[in-house]
């Protein structure tokens, strides 16, 4: 191959890491020192247009290196080719953004290569503009060194002069030449063009050792190996063949081998050293915990971004909300068996995990309960509105020490836990009723009857122990998916997460977290729905989510959105939780143009519901379309379509629309719901919730929707299936 990409050209021999550093220092660094600068730019036809015009962003790079200012740096330009022609004097422009600006109206006159001359020219007439001799003088020749004319003496001359010259390479250039034109010594006043924050770093740190200030506090100068290569034309014998020539006999010839050449490209290696400015980075001490990446802002600030179920600081500590409403009551044991360091380390995992959770829009009906032979509870659900006052309750809670009568704690909760007084009378009594048991010692007294007793009364019960306690939580909760276990003591704080997730799992449907779903959501995102009802859309896809289980083996979600388009938001597989489910559609955006539900239909099934996009074989599909009945005309043949691919398709309109082109969309009445207003859709949600529940459990066919990708058939087998491939490979026809 001869065409090879500049990026190959030079090469510092630095790990990744290392070469971001003198990126990020290259894009910072400014020489703010009393300097003339002028840049001699080679605009021949060697170079070309292209070039040229990259040779001009590069220069305008450069200049964001030094401080222009009439008493500090100044700029000037001279294009060279044939003849060399002054573009701008160092006094013309007095600031960055004015030199930036005329260097991008330079136009490219194009001529031969006289760099010799260009040279002669400034020996001639000096820096146009500049100041006397006790300012330092800086000479920046950008060119690719294919001069057609001596410069070995000129630029002897210009050095002779003390002006510091740095030769900047462009396109493929001749390195020799260069390193001729550049001062000494030549490592540090040679640059390549083709990575401008590079070259922009690699002047700066010439610079800093002469002209320019001391470099900045945490920076330091450091060499390189690195390697610059030349993209040469050479002749290369491709062998002897049989060749006609000519003989002293009248009307003769005789058969002989003559050696045939052809021209070929080659990189010539020039190994050298590359000196650049690094800084010590805010991220080397690796200050973004929980798996968070450190991103640096300059050379003193980050930010992290942190993965989903942190951020709760800067430094991505657990940041979670309860996505749900509830009423929460923590009862923590407070009996000797957990010791007084137990009880300290519930306190501890109990402020942690509020402090995760409560933002501006967490509920804060929080209450805390303590028990050993005797219950109390010192926090009533929603006595604090405020996280501050609710952590110094907290903190004033004593260990007592007595025995672990955790049934008879159990029956006390059931019964006064959740008590309805003046004091809490803004408080929802529909919300559900939360208890989490904080408990590492068995229980002196039986628990089964007491928990069936709260449970029947309509808490919810989360044990949180560790692995002795397991069968006995189980007991309390009734539900193995209802206990959280822990390892070791620090583990327990691991457990955050699952815990929030319990919490907002608590009043799911049962029969959706057993059955596996494959769910997609087509959302009215059009003109006619409007920001405001577009929002109570989103919302209520938002919290219906929460009434399922979402990883790879039980639900996965979709999200598409529509106006005259249909738009995947996720697809089925892109998400594995349901913390990273409802951060992605809290960022959904309205569309706002003319709806098309057909289109967002036959989007569903060619791009959302294939097992290209994570459909898995086997399993139930359903997808819930949410819609003001607005642009429905074209969607009773995709929803055919759907149907008899073994796709169910439930229709939600809201407000008035005509009843006969939903129901051909919905294709039965059982599959139509019709809500009278935005602001009624919530009370719906346990209705088609449970519909959707009832299509999971249905029986599936293993052929619906086709599996096999390249039209390939499939073929329904005793419990399984086979796909038939024409010309492609594979168990689902996916390798040619």
């Amino acid at each position: 191959p001869t065409v090879l990409l500049a990026l190959g050209i030079q090469e510092i021999h630095a790990d990744q890491e290392m070469m971001g550093k003198i990126s990020a220092a290259g894009q910072l660094m400014q020489c703010s020192a009393s300097l003339d600068v002028l840049f001699l730019l080679d605009g021949s036809y060697s170079i070309g247009k292209g070039s040229f015009e990259r040779s001009k962003h590069f220069a305008g790079k450069l200049c964001d290196a030094l401080d222009i200012h009439p008493d500090r740096v100044r700029v000037g330009m001279i294009q060279f080719s044939s003849t060399p022609h002054l573009e701008f004097p160092l006094d013309s422009y007095l600031t960055k953004e004015e030199v930036k600006e005329r260097i991008k109206r330079i136009v490219f006159r194009g001529g031969s290569t006289e760099t010799g001359r260009a040279l002669k020219y400034v020996l001639r007439k000096g820096f146009p503009g500049g100041r006397n001799l006790s300012v330092p003088a800086v000479l920046i020749i950008i060119s690719d060194g294919k001069s057609q004319g001596s410069t070995t003496m000129p630029a002897m001359q210009v050095k002779e002069r003390r002006i510091t010259v740095f030769a900047v390479g462009i396109k493929f250039p001749r390195w020799e030449e260069l390193h001729m034109l550049a001062s000494e010594p030549t490592e540090q006043h040679v640059l390549f063009a083709g990575d401008a924050d590079d070259a922009a770093n690699g002047l700066y740190s010439t610079l800093t050792s002469s002209a320019c200030s001391a470099t900045a506090p945490g920076c330091k100068v450091e060499n390189h190996p690195c390697e610059r290569r030349t993209l040469e034309t050479v002749k290369e014998l491709a062998g002897n063949y049989v060749c006609w020539k000519g003989s002293k006999q009248p009307n003769a010839v005789r058969a002989s081998l003559c050696p045939f050449y052809r021209w070929k490209r080659v990189l010539i290696k020039h190994p050298s050293r590359c000196f650049r400015t690094v800084c010590s980075d805010p991220c080397d001490s690796q200050p973004c915990q929980n798996g968070g990446t450190c991103v640096p802002e300059g050379l003193d600030k980050y930010h992290c971004l942190c993965p989903v179920g942190y951020g709760g600081d800067i430094h991505c500590a657990p940041k979670l909300s309860l996505e749900c409403d509830v009423d929460l009551l923590f009862l923590m044991d407070s009996s000797a068996g957990v010791t007084l360091e137990g009880f300290l380390r519930y306190k501890a995992f109990l402020k942690r995990f509020l402090q995760a959770v409560m933002g501006q829009d967490s509920p804060m009906n929080v209450g805390v309960a303590q028990y050993d032979n005797n219950v109390k509870i010192p926090i009533e659900v929603g006595q604090h509105k405020d996280a501050f006052s609710l952590m110094k309750s907290i903190d004033a809670l004593n260990f007592s020490g007595g025995g672990t009568l955790t049934g008879r704690a159990l029956q006390y909760i059931a019964q006064h836990g959740f008590r309805s007084t003046p004091v809490f009378a803004d408080m929802q009594d529909d919300l559900p009723r939360v208890v989490v048991l904080l408990t590492d010692s068995k229980s002196q007294d039986p628990v089964a009857e007491a928990a069936k007793y709260a449970r029947d009364r309509d808490l919810f019960l989360i044990g949180v122990g560790s692995s002795f306690m397991k069968a006995e939580l189980t007991k309390v909760t009734g539900n193995p998916k209802q206990t959280i276990i822990y390892s070791d003591p620090q583990d327990l704080f691991n457990r955050i997460p699952e815990l929030q997730r319990r919490i907002c799992n608590v009043d799911n449907p049962e029969g959706c977290q057993a059955q596996s779903l494959d769910l997609a959501f087509a959302l009215d995102a059009s003109s006619g729905v409007g920001l405001e009802n577009f929002l109570r859309l989103r919302s209520f896809v938002r919290s219906s989510c929460l009434h399922f289980s979402i990883n790879r083996d039980v639900t996965q979600i979709a999200l598409v959105i529509y106006g005259s388009k249909a738009h995947t938001v996720f697809a089925l597989d892109t998400h594995t939780s349901n913390s990273a489910v409802l951060q992605a559609i809290s960022q959904v955006p309205f569309l706002g143009d003319l709806a098309s539900a057909g289109s967002a239909l036959l989007h569903i099934y060619g791009d959302v519901m294939t097992v290209q996009k994570g459909a898995r074989p086997g399993v139930n599909k359903v997808v819930v379309m949410l819609t003001n009945g607005d642009g429905m005309e074209d969607a009773a043949a995709p929803a055919q379509q759907l149907r008899d691919n073994g796709i169910s398709v439930f229709v939600v309109v809201l407000g008035d629309a005509r009843a006969d082109v939903l129901l051909r969309v919905a294709g039965s009445p059982n599959y139509l719901v019709h809500v009278s207003s935005y602001e009624d859709l919530q009370y719906y949600q346990g209705f088609i919730i449970e519909r959707i529940c009832e299509e999971a459990k249905s029986p599936v066919n293993l052929c619906k929707p086709n599996p096999c990708m390249n039209q390939g058939v499939c073929i329904l087998g005793p419990g399984s299936y086979r796909c038939e491939c024409h010309g492609w490979e594979g168990p689902h026809c996916e390798s040619s």
